[in-house]
């Protein structure tokens, strides 16, 4: 049987005990790194295989794609207990959807984003976690403030008193070599301690970086969470966007 015909829980075993494996190869308690269930593009039935197998942390790219997914799968597993996150790129007129249907939001790349969140956070009295996104490999197409503009950006938001800033997350360019993405996984490590140092983050901070290509590299840099969807749920149906 090939990876992409076996099973989701299968599969979300395989990933698990990968990781498990990378955590310990780095001298790090794998239980140090989380792992978000990447459900772009997915059914709400796989969806629904992967809580049942142990999936706790769901992360979708599409606010509008997720809130009708959401539904579904609570429709299919009542009461299941999963965390969604936002891991996309989000449209400032998109933040009146985050509160109450999103646990956190890991793709805050600017002022005007995280001031649309406090304030509907702060509306619904909720104190939203979230992190914040920085454009490693300066991508023009990429989302994400540029690593110079992140401490300017953690000042801007830090009377917001409705976030709570977690960390940093990041995407780094597409290398064939996972080894060659090191590097950019090692600078936001970097930034983080850097950051943290001076209060604009927090001591342990999340470092949300790794995806199925990669992850094991993202964890050997000291990454904390990993986002991983191809590896479980195998290839994307034809046609649907990356």
């Amino acid at each position: 049987m090939s990876a992409a015909s076996a099973p989701i829980a299968e599969r979300l075993a395989a990933v698990r005990a990968e990781i498990g494996a990378a955590a310990r190869e780095a001298g790090r308690d794998p239980s140090a790194v989380e792992l978000v269930v990447v459900t772009k593009t997915r059914t709400a039935t796989e969806i629904a295989a992967a809580i049942s197998a142990g999936a706790h942390l769901l992360g979708e790219n599409y606010v509008q794609e997720a809130r009708r997914k959401i539904p579904e799968v609570e429709a299919l597993l009542p009461g299941h207990g999963a965390r969604w996150h936002v891991i996309g790129p989000l449209q400032t007129n998109k933040a009146k959807y985050v509160p109450g249907t999103f646990a956190a939001v890991e793709s805050v790349d600017r002022v005007e984003l995280a001031d649309a969140l406090a304030k509907r956070a702060a509306a619904a009295g909720l104190v939203l976690p979230v992190l914040i996104q920085v454009n490693v490999g300066r991508e023009p197409q990429k989302a994400g403030v540029l690593p110079e503009g992140l401490a300017a950006l953690l000042e801007s938001l830090a009377g917001m008193a409705s976030l709570a800033i977690g960390g940093l997350m990041a995407i780094p360019p597409e290398c064939d070599d996972p080894a060659d993405a090191r590097p950019y996984f090692r600078a936001l490590a970097e930034s983080a301690r850097r950051l943290s140092g001076r209060g604009l983050l927090p001591p342990a901070p999340v470092l949300s970086m790794g995806m199925s290509h990669d992850f094991a590299a993202a964890i050997a840099e000291g990454a904390t969470r990993v986002r991983v969807g191809t590896a479980i749920f195998g290839p994307r149906p034809t046609g649907a966007e990356e």
